[in-house]
């Protein structure tokens, strides 16, 4: 079943006297219990797109359909949309985490008392049960990062929109991150993840659509993908162990990348 349908979008903007493109025909579909990754450059027309299929810009050709309805023209179609976006601001600071399940879960339409049973079943599967009444301010970054998530599933949305949720987390948090978006999809939510993070997409996507310049250049599987751009690697053996001033000259040839030491390529003996 396709959850997102995204079909020929357009949008254009004024700027100094000038019009520019910065969405051209940008068509995807993203399926339930799928991840599509959405990468590019800064300016390539990512967060416009994502803005479009939110239901936050209009688009000046196209459509955009969830669950068969339209963002744009079908108030309902929100409800069937979660989202995190630009990290953390989705949350209220100054309220707790309890309080912001509960407030966002009536503004998307439900009773007091099932938002306040659905924060509590949330707090407790993203581990946040102990923080519940301090103040979203005096949580670590990345118990923000997972009460940002835990806010956007409060209704129980079929597409959940993601923009860049690894962001600046350390290496722990990046973890529990990455698992918790494993467990959504797989629990039947369609994801569209946006990340400069190569390895996270990698990891957490089915496919990979490419922007640049408002254009989509590329899409296709994630594992397709990588086989198409990754190189050959070879291991060098040699009889003697080289000196400095060799391992440095072999280094001038380039080809190891920027994190590998030939020191660990060359294999010596």
């Amino acid at each position: 079943m396709q959850v997102l349908e995204v079909q020929h979008l357009h949008k254009t903007y004024r700027q100094s006297g000038q019009t520019i493109a910065a969405v051209r025909d940008v068509s995807l579909t993203i399926a339930a219990q799928e991840v599509l990754a959405f990468l590019g450059p800064n300016g390539a027309g990512k967060t416009t797109t994502i803005k479009m299929v939110a239901g936050l810009i209009l688009p000046d050709r196209g459509s955009v359909n969830i669950a068969g309805r339209n963002p744009h023209r079908d108030p309902r179609a929100i409800g069937l949309l979660g989202a995190v976006l630009e990290g953390n601001r989705n949350l209220y600071w100054r309220l707790t985490p309890e309080e912001n399940l509960e407030y966002f879960g009536v503004l998307r339409g439900l009773s007091r008392k099932t938002a306040r049973q659905r924060g509590r079943e949330l707090l407790d599967r993203f581990e946040l049960t102990h923080k519940r009444a301090a103040t979203v301010q005096a949580l670590s970054r990345g118990m923000q990062a997972k009460l940002a998530i835990a806010v956007s599933l409060i209704h129980r949305p079929q597409l959940l929109l993601l923009d860049e949720p690894t962001l600046g987390l350390d290496v722990e948090a990046t973890q529990t991150v990455k698992r918790l978006v494993r467990e959504i999809a797989s629990e039947g939510c369609a994801i569209l993840l946006t990340t400069h993070q190569l390895d996270i997409a990698e990891e957490l996507s089915d496919r990979v659509a490419i922007i640049n310049q408002g254009a989509i250049v590329a899409e296709q599987p994630t594992q397709d993908l990588i086989r198409q751009f990754s190189g050959t690697a070879y291991t060098i053996e040699v009889e003697d162990i080289l000196d400095d001033d060799r391992i440095s000259k072999i280094q001038h040839l380039g080809g190891f990348g920027d994190c590998v030491d030939p020191k660990i390529i060359v294999d010596q003996k």
